[in-house]
């Protein structure tokens, strides 16, 4: 494995992703002012990490592969996402058209750019050991 692929670990992309959707929360937490930054982010965060994990299953039920790539990750986003906003629906946390909409991008920005970057950072490694 070349040292551009790193993250094609599934353990190191699985952090990757836990580790975004909680920066994720804690960013929106700051962002509006909110309190108590560790067990509020985790607060915030609980109902998107189970979405994420439940991406995760899918894809490695269904596509019996991990989620590295894009195209599998957009299934982690949606999951993320369609989980997450309803765990919180269900035990009354907000989601406000405007949060569903900006967690959406916000998260796809997350969950699905570095899957981007580290797709084109292999390509690049190929393209200068082959060119």
């Amino acid at each position: 494995m070349n040292r551009a692929a790193w993250w094609r670990r599934p353990a190191v992309a699985l952090l990757l992703d836990v580790g975004l959707v909680l920066v994720f929360a804690g960013v929106g937490r700051a962002s509006h002012d909110e309190s108590g930054p560790v067990l509020g982010v985790l607060i915030t965060a609980w109902p998107f990490l189970v979405g994420t994990a439940v991406g995760w299953l899918v894809v490695r039920l269904v596509r019996r592969s991990w989620p590295l790539d894009v195209a599998p990750g957009v299934t982690v986003w949606f999951a993320t996402v369609l989980v997450g906003m309803l765990l919180r629906r269900a035990v009354g946390l907000g989601t406000a058209v405007s949060f569903v909409v900006v967690a959406s991008g916000v998260l796809a920005v997350l969950l699905l750019g570095w899957r981007a970057l580290g797709a084109y950072a292999v390509r690049r490694a190929h393209a200068s050991v082959g060119g």
